[in-house]
């Protein structure tokens, strides 16, 4: 069976670039879509095509020929969801055959956290063209966790004593490749992608404090709390709606559910948190 014609975005961010390097490595031909060429990462048997998910132009263009398309989703933006509508048609007006797409786990129109939403309208969209499609909806990221904690060495949010099955990215991104080097096995799967643990945000803050040498607490926060702990960052108040609702659906356990797709599709167990970190006992 003849390989497909891959496309890969995001190749300069975290998961595309880790997929990209890993289809190079395998001798997978393939064409990175970035919005900067030059920081395009330099790999054998890839070709760099410029163009961003809201130029549907330029994404008609580079899309041209393609037959499966890994599409990372933008990066969050108020307009992310009109930004993967016009980049969804672009791809089906170019004749693509097949979008991976990185969705969050529990994407609906009534998911508690905002931006599963805006995913759930990405992959009806997807769907409405006839286009094949394989969903990966990551949980959150584990990577991230050591991000979440303030400078006062205090992880605060709403998220009761709800759990997060949290996914590595690197796991995330072998998962994307497992699905690209078989595509048409895992056309119309949707795949939950989760680590291999539910943790509270106090397994959490013991897993982080064991990690970084130092006691690192979780403080429950009300909702109103956590708008109000958050505004001193200025963002807009989708943003902030965004960030507070990350963990009232922790708490609503939107997020508590493991799964044992990244172990079905790449053959290796999920990553725990403390191996992310770099914590586990040895």
């Amino acid at each position: 069976m003849a390989t497909p014609t891959l496309a890969v975005t995001g190749a300069t961010g975290a998961i595309g670039g880790l997929v990209a390097r890993a289809l190079a490595a395998d001798g997978l031909p393939q064409r990175l879509l970035v919005r900067d060429p030059a920081r395009a990462p330099d790999l054998p048997g890839a070709s760099v095509h410029g163009c961003s998910y809201d130029d549907r132009a330029a994404a008609v263009r580079a899309l041209a020929g393609v037959e499966v398309l890994l599409m990372v989703s933008a990066s969050e933006a108020e307009d992310r969801v009109a930004q993967h509508l016009t980049f969804v048609g672009a791809a089906e007006t170019a004749g693509v055959r097949q979008v991976v797409y990185t969705s969050f786990v529990g994407a609906a129109p009534d998911a508690t956290f905002t931006l599963a939403r805006d995913h759930h309208v990405t992959e009806q969209a997807i769907r409405a063209t006839g286009m094949g499609f394989t969903f990966l909806r990551d949980n959150l990221y584990a990577d991230f966790a050591p991000d979440l904690v303030g400078d006062d060495d205090v992880l605060r949010g709403p998220a009761g004593d709800g759990r997060a099955a949290m996914v590595a990215r690197a796991d995330v991104a072998r998962s994307a490749l497992a699905v690209l080097r078989d595509p048409e096995a895992h056309a119309g799967a949707t795949y939950d992608l989760t680590g291999p643990e539910a943790l509270t945000l106090t397994e959490v803050a013991a897993t982080l404090s064991r990690h970084l040498g130092r006691p690192i607490t979780y403080h429950p926060e009300t909702v109103e709390e956590a708008y109000a702990s958050r505004r001193r960052w200025p963002a807009p108040p989708w943003q902030y709606d965004a960030w507070v609702s990350t963990y009232t659906a922790i708490a609503a356990g939107e997020m508590a559910e493991v799964s044992d797709a990244v172990e079905r599709l790449t053959g290796r167990a999920a990553t725990t948190l403390a191996e992310v970190l770099g914590s586990a006992p040895r």
